[in-house]
């Protein structure tokens, strides 16, 4: 419950765009993708136990809190048990680190150090990034322009320009699930004092926020095949556009912060299938 297995669509969609577009590049490196693939999802497991100590410790997560359970608040774990998993999970990754900066060199090393620092410091430290409105763009860096860069890095050698456009699409994406989830909890973070980008653009600045995530994804295959030759079959990731629709209506029309629930769940499965498809469709490009 503390990892959150959920969630983990936000780690492996842009490993798998990345090694979509290594493929279509001919780079395409097997051993160093798995290694990126199972970082990714360890850093992200480490980041969700992070925020499941640290939101209780700092008293962001209260028993007003709507969403999916929280083990320490509930008292499920003990708070000591959640943070020694979050250390161990967060060393695992490094371990996988040190291979994959053998491989890649520094440019890894610090993309690595950063990724670290920041699942410990999103909701922990002196100045918890998602306490301040910043959570946002770590999502949209670490979970886009870094994951999908970083990985076709390892297997190239190289961060083209198509990667970072290709970033921007599951950077978007990933970061919709987090306007959904701050948008459901922006009573209760008020409250808690934990200043999210939700709370300081308010509910309508918010939703807002959502529509132009889900345009910008929609962008960027298209712009990937005008501006940058991709192949047609990257436009196959449009195809979760009607999956979107739900989610959308729930986010613009939700009375009740538990109506958006369901739209968290849909969005993380856009995410998982654009990045797939976006992905695939590179690769048989």
């Amino acid at each position: 419950m503390a990892a959150r297995p959920k969630t983990l669509t936000a780690a492996i969609a842009p490993v798998v765009t990345g090694t979509g577009l290594a493929a279509y590049h001919d780079v395409l490196a097997w051993l160093p993708a798995v290694a990126a693939m199972l970082g990714a999802i360890l850093i992200q497991i480490g980041t969700n136990l992070a925020n499941d100590y640290y939101d209780f410790v700092r008293g962001g997560d209260t028993e007003e809190r709507v969403g999916p359970v929280r083990v320490t608040q509930a008292g499920i774990l003990p708070p000591e048990t959640v943070k020694r998993g979050m250390i161990v999970t967060l060393a695992a990754a490094v371990l996988v680190g040190v291979y994959l900066v053998w491989v890649g060199g520094w440019p890894i090393l610090w993309i690595g150090l950063a990724s670290v620092a920041c699942a410990v410091l999103y909701t922990g430290g002196p100045f918890p990034l998602a306490y301040h409105g910043l959570g946002d763009v770590f999502v949209f860096l670490f979970f886009g322009l870094i994951a999908v860069g970083g990985t076709y890095w390892v297997q190239g050698l190289a961060w083209p320009a198509d990667a970072m456009l290709a970033g921007v699409g599951l950077g978007a994406l990933s970061t919709a699930i987090l306007v959904v989830n701050n948008l459901r909890d922006i009573e209760t973070d008020a409250k808690a004092g934990k200043r999210t980008m939700a709370v300081r653009l308010g509910p309508d600045g918010t939703k807002v926020e959502y529509v132009v995530a889900l345009a910008v994804a929609a962008a960027v295959p298209v712009t990937g095949v005008v501006a940058f030759g991709w192949p047609a079959t990257a436009l196959a990731a449009l195809a979760v556009a009607p999956l979107t629709l739900a989610p959308l209506r729930a986010v613009l029309g939700h009375g009740d912060p538990r109506e958006l629930l369901p739209a968290l769940g849909a969005t993380a499965r856009v995410v998982a299938l654009y990045g797939g498809l976006l992905g695939a469709g590179l690769a048989i490009g």
